[in-house]
């Protein structure tokens, strides 16, 4: 009889539920752009190496790299805020350590939109005839 296949590594990696793109999604909800940072005009990238304990909790975050202004700071508090989901790993209780870029990019303005409408001076009963109507439609982004 022939044994079930094994897994390649020993110790199993935590994952997010959801994978990578469920967990850029949950930084994006909860991180607030600094105000400081907002005012100076402040954009990059903040590097936070961060430790997973065995039961998925990030216990311990620090920078790695940052912008400072807040961004740091803020970076620190959404990463803690993760949770993960560690299999068994055959009674050992192990920590991992792994590394998230979270970007801060300041955010466009509001765009102003014009928008009007044209009227072409038709009889009714041209309208009638052909079917369209004379009202056109244009919108400019400013």
């Amino acid at each position: 009889m022939r044994k079930g296949r094994k897994g390649k590594s020993f110790i199993k990696n935590p994952y997010y539920e959801g994978g990578t793109a469920a967990m850029k999604a949950f930084v994006k909800k909860h991180k607030t752009y600094p105000k400081s940072a907002l005012e100076k005009k402040i954009e990059g990238r903040v590097r936070v190496r961060y430790k997973i304990n065995y039961l998925g909790k990030v216990v311990e975050a620090k920078l790695v790299s940052g912008i400072g202004h807040g961004c740091d700071e803020e970076a620190i508090r959404v990463v803690k805020l993760l949770e993960f989901n560690v299999p068994k790993n055959r009674g050992v209780r192990v920590h991992f350590f792994k590394m998230i870029n979270i970007n801060f990019k300041l955010p466009k303005p509001p765009q102003a939109t014009i928008s009007y409408q044209i009227s072409s001076p038709k009889k009714q009963e041209d309208t009638k005839k052909s079917g369209t109507s004379g009202t056109y439609s244009y919108t400019i982004d400013i």
